[in-house]
């Protein structure tokens, strides 16, 4: 499913979990990094008004759909998607690489957060090799020095799947430059997933999250924050929804 933006289109090119961990086990079993974006209705915003984070995201080479918008846009054009959130990613593809002996590198955070999360998996997955935790400085520019060297850091590690924790953009950017300097890398953006399994941040209830309200949870969980984010991404839904129906109709 392509999504227009005003910089571009984007490319839902990974439409579920199964695929998705087939692709990613194909890529490392042949030293070939990538990256993935889970795009949402927020990327979706922040992608109309920010060249440097629609070229960063041009750069990579999955796209799941993380986001009940996103997959319901994408079946009423006529794609089947599959809901693939970010917060969702981790231990499965923690899983994946303790059976395939492929070590891994968490970024982002704090060490507290990186320790218990670190903790976290390894428990899950006693065979999971964790070759590098690594919190950059608060506010470092995703396009400045501090990513680069933490990048050079992971390319270091041997890491061949590194899971970058900051929230969009600047995973995304950062994501985008690791595929020049990490080659035989895999870049998994996660946003605050790495918060939800040291438990520093509480993510919504699985019934919540069924019912697809996990962004009334966070709203009321923090309503200045995200209120003017949903009230944007709300504006945003006609025009997606007026170009998927007009794709739907162009299939038949």
């Amino acid at each position: 499913m392509q999504f227009e933006t005003a910089q571009g289109p984007i490319m839902v090119n990974v439409p579920n979990h199964a695929q998705l961990q087939q692709e990613i086990s194909d890529r490392l079993k042949q030293n070939q990094g990538f990256a993935l974006a889970t795009i949402n209705l927020d990327h979706l915003v922040k992608l109309n008004t920010d060249p440097v984070f629609y070229d960063a995201y041009h750069k990579h080479d999955l796209v799941v759909a993380d986001g009940n918008p996103i997959v319901w846009l994408s079946q009423i054009a006529g794609h089947h998607v599959e809901l693939v959130p970010g917060s969702d990613l981790v231990v499965p593809l923690c899983a994946q690489m303790a059976e395939l002996g492929i070590s891994i590198a968490l970024v982002g955070g704090t060490e507290e957060s990186l320790n218990a999360s670190a903790n976290y998996l390894t428990t899950l997955f006693p065979s999971l090799k964790i070759a590098l935790k690594l919190s950059p400085p608060f506010g470092f520019d995703p396009e400045g020095d501090a990513a680069e060297e933490a990048l050079r850091a992971v390319d270091a590690s041997g890491a061949q799947l590194c899971f970058l924790a900051f929230g969009a953009p600047k995973q995304e950017v950062i994501a985008a430059r690791g595929k020049d300097i990490a080659k035989q890398t895999g870049f998994v953006s996660i946003g605050a997933s790495l918060d939800f399994l040291a438990g520093s941040q509480t993510r919504a209830p699985r019934w919540v999250r069924k019912l697809a309200l996990e962004w009334l949870w966070r709203l009321i969980g923090n309503p200045k924050r995200m209120a003017l984010r949903y009230a944007r991404c709300f504006a945003i839904l006609p025009g997606h929804l007026h170009r998927a129906l007009r794709i739907r109709r162009s299939m038949h």
